[in-house]
């Protein structure tokens, strides 16, 4: 499902990922730099902390492609397995976020042909939460999501990158392989296409697009449950 395909570039060397991490530093508080240290070396709960640091924004940065929130569970799975399956194809010349969401966001890509016109926008943005009831919140929220979706996708990503997701015009031209000047025109050309108060609406709106806490769950425990076993948990030594 990547594009271009992933391949491992496995050492055997290392049979199982060990689950020591030091008592005295909670793996959540560590930089991305440690973590990826400590996981290269096979700590479990160093990969779980980076998958929990970041499964949200793969989310986002995947549904904002496929507007289907299966497929983006699925991608954000894919990508986390290709990530940490072989970490020895990140170089920490670039920031590791932006090289994990680009992976998501590849990944989305590739399979945008064949979710294209399974869903509608609005069908699709509704399908994140599905409450019983709605309270006024929850249908601004909702409202929101579907004019994002509703959002041509070449700016849609973007869009959600730098408002909802908050990070820079430069790491968001890193995760989706742009130039930043490409950045900034699709921002602007966004918020030409939505209302004026739009951009303040989703600064105050919390947990926008968010990867339902069920979900969120599921994705830790697959790669938790996947990572400890077979080849791809050796991590190769020698640069790709």
């Amino acid at each position: 499902m990547l594009e271009p395909t992933l391949h491992s570039g496995l050492d055997t060397g290392t049979p199982r990922l060990r689950r020591s991490v030091s008592a005295s530093t909670g793996p959540q508080a560590l930089p991305d730099l440690l973590l990826i240290e400590r996981a290269r070396a096979g700590e479990i709960q160093a990969v779980e902390a980076l998958i929990r640091r970041y499964s949200g924004r793969l989310f986002r940065v995947a549904y904002s492609v496929l507007l289907d929130v299966q497929r983006a569970e699925d991608v954000v799975i894919d990508a986390l397995i290709a990530a940490f399956g072989d970490l020895s194809r990140y170089e920490p010349t670039g920031k590791f976020a932006a090289w994990l969401t680009r992976l998501a966001y590849q990944q989305a890509r590739a399979q945008r042909t064949a979710a294209r016109g399974a869903y509608s926008a609005g069908r699709a943005a509704a399908a994140i939460n599905e409450p019983s009831a709605v309270s006024d919140a929850l249908r601004e929220r909702q409202a929101l999501e579907q004019s994002i979706a509703a959002l041509p996708e070449v700016f849609r990503t973007v869009y959600v990158l730098r408002m909802v997701e908050g990070i820079s015009g430069i790491e968001t031209a890193a995760s989706l392989g742009l130039h930043e000047t490409t950045v900034r025109t699709r921002l602007f050309r966004a918020h030409r296409r939505l209302t004026a108060d739009t951009a303040q609406r989703v600064r105050a709106v919390p947990a926008l697009l968010e990867l339902p806490p069920e979900r969120a769950e599921r994705i830790a425990s697959y790669a938790r449950e996947q990572l400890p076993h077979g080849s791809m948990l050796t991590i190769s030594a020698s640069p790709p």
